[in-house]
């Protein structure tokens, strides 16, 4: 059986970029996490609106701390936080769903070029599928594998165990986490809209 937590060869990575490219979306490769997250932070405009969506491997990166803590950008996820989701959740929902750039990952991109992102709340993928100008996902290639049904296994098989962990320590609850909703990205109508950054090491789920 696959070992969904082992980096993907060079080989791999190159058959993902290459497909990803065929399909109107740019792909690119860094070593490491830091050479990574300075490629992120060089593509935005100084001054623009950015979502980062909740993201172990953002987190790992210090990218959402750097996008919310610096005068740079526009932090929407800055602007939620000052929010009351009982009397403003529908601007709530808006404003997540059609930032100017949403920065995020995936749970598993593959070979033949298409990405695949797993949610219990579906609050991330209104932006991801359409409603965001711009979209960078940054992707540990641990996450890369030969097609969608081996993308869809390692979404059951190895991502929810692990996420549904995180979620009850860190909410201290017991329910784990679902995959309610799935959303496989086979092709982009706008090329430019979406690129995708991977990175040499295990980052995130």
């Amino acid at each position: 059986m696959k070992d969904f937590s082992q980096i993907a060869d060079k080989e791999s990575v190159e058959k993902a970029i290459n497909a990803l490219k065929a399909n109107n979306i740019d792909a690119k490769f860094f070593q490491t996490g830091e050479e990574a997250k300075q490629a992120v932070l060089a593509l935005i405009p100084e001054g623009a609106e950015v979502m980062t969506m909740s993201s172990v491997t953002l987190d790992t990166l210090g990218i959402s701390k750097e996008v919310q803590e610096s005068s740079n950008f526009n932090s929407v996820k800055n602007k939620l936080n000052k929010m009351d989701r009982e009397s403003q959740g529908l601007e709530m929902k808006k404003l997540g769903a059609a930032p100017e750039w949403t920065i995020g990952s995936v749970h598993a991109a593959t070979e033949d070029g298409h990405l695949l992102i797993a949610s219990n709340t579906g609050s991330q993928l209104p932006a991801y599928a359409g409603g965001s100008a711009h979209v960078i996902w940054v992707i540990g290639t641990q996450k890369i594998t030969k097609n969608t049904d081996e993308g869809i296994k390692r979404i059951y098989d190895y991502v929810l165990p692990l996420e549904s962990v995180r979620l009850n320590k860190q909410y201290n609850v017991n329910t784990g986490s679902f995959v309610s909703k799935l959303l496989i990205v086979n092709r982009e109508f706008m090329p430019g809209r979406v690129t995708v950054i991977f990175v040499g090491e295990k980052l995130g789920f």
